[in-house]
């Protein structure tokens, strides 16, 4: 419920002075006796008129605040919201190369995480901020496949990120490796069939394409050919990276090179109308998310419409009634008493 006119709503504090006003006048107006003792008087019984004398007081006020509720004219109204969403089809396609295990992407408290995790944290917000879209999970070492096709089941969907590990080219699952080009093919691949006016990959790696049977820009020109845009991001530090190593039931850090092939991400990107970009550590993964999430934002159109109702005849009623039935009860049962 709405009002039109609020500031009736102020009147309702008239009933504090009038409630004041009442206490005061009936102890005024009731008429006194002295008496040496009441005892006898406490013993007798009250007559249920004096019990009900109360009521006309609370019907008054009952009129009163009818009438400032109907002055406020209530409104009540039902309306009717329109979404139409232009939905972005996202695969996302993740290096998962034992190199992604380097622990050189520090966040603002300066404590290391490796690459991998570092990009699922940031991955999860990106998605967890665009529910309207349709996003997939690509992942890749030396072979590709699809961790999760592409699906607005958000919650799926970062589960199965949640679950991706490195050691699925570390067991033999998949040869270990980056092969980036077939990265690119699994992810067109999933897009191809879209409907959506705008297509979309974020292909995350650290290093150079050293394996599969695609190479990069062949994989780029297929993608520009489907009208796929790519966004690039190479993640490492500069220089070398503490990378874990077991030995026996210990683990130790070697320094290892970083090599990134910044020149091919960056072509991939340019080819597809996408754009290249270079993190270093955590923080500027994260904002390289949120400069591809404003680039890439859906087309949200809401039309509302609404109705309003006037709603006051029914307390304008209640007040009517409540004032005919004090009156009522002030020249018959109550005549006699002011």
């Amino acid at each position: 419920m709405e009002f039109a006119n609020k500031e009736y709503l102020f009147l309702l504090f008239l009933i504090i002075p009038y409630l004041i006003w009442y206490l005061l006048y009936r102890k005024k107006s009731e008429p006194t006796i002295r008496l040496a003792n009441t005892f006898s008087f406490a013993q007798a019984p009250r007559s249920w008129r004096v019990l009900f004398i109360p009521i006309l007081p609370i019907l008054r006020i009952f009129a009163f605040v009818f009438l400032v509720i109907a002055l406020a004219r209530p409104q009540t109204h039902d309306s009717k919201t329109k979404e139409n969403v232009e939905g972005i089809d996202i695969m996302m396609a993740m290096d998962v190369s034992t190199s992604m295990l380097a622990e050189d992407l520090k966040d603002r408290a300066h404590h290391a995480r490796n690459r991998l995790e570092a990009a699922k944290i940031v991955a999860a917000e990106f998605i967890a901020d665009r529910p309207n879209d349709n996003i997939g999970l690509t992942i890749f070492a030396g072979e590709a496949f699809t961790q999760c096709p592409m699906t607005t089941d958000h919650a799926s969907l970062l589960s199965l990120l949640q679950n991706v590990r490195t050691d699925i080219a570390a067991r033999g699952l998949i040869d270990d490796g980056t092969a980036i080009g077939m990265g690119i093919a699994n992810a067109v691949s999933r897009l191809k069939d879209s409907q959506a006016k705008s297509r979309v990959v974020i292909l995350l790696t650290d290093g150079t394409n050293n394996r599969g049977d695609i190479s990069p820009m062949t994989a780029a020109e297929i993608a520009n050919s489907l009208g796929v845009r790519i966004y690039t991001i190479g993640v490492g530090t500069n220089g070398t990276a503490p990378y874990p190593l077991t030995v026996g039931n210990d683990i130790q850090y070697i320094q290892v090179p970083v090599e990134i092939d910044t020149k091919t991400l960056n072509d991939i990107a340019s080819t597809t109308n996408g754009k290249f970009y270079r993190a270093t550590n955590a923080e500027e993964l994260r904002e390289i998310y949120h400069e591809i999430d404003k680039l890439e934002k859906s087309k949200l159109e809401v039309q509302k419409f609404s109705r309003y109702y006037e709603d006051y005849q029914r307390y304008a009623l209640f007040a009517i009634v409540s004032l005919m039935i004090e009156i009522l009860l002030r020249v018959t049962v109550f005549r006699r008493i002011p």
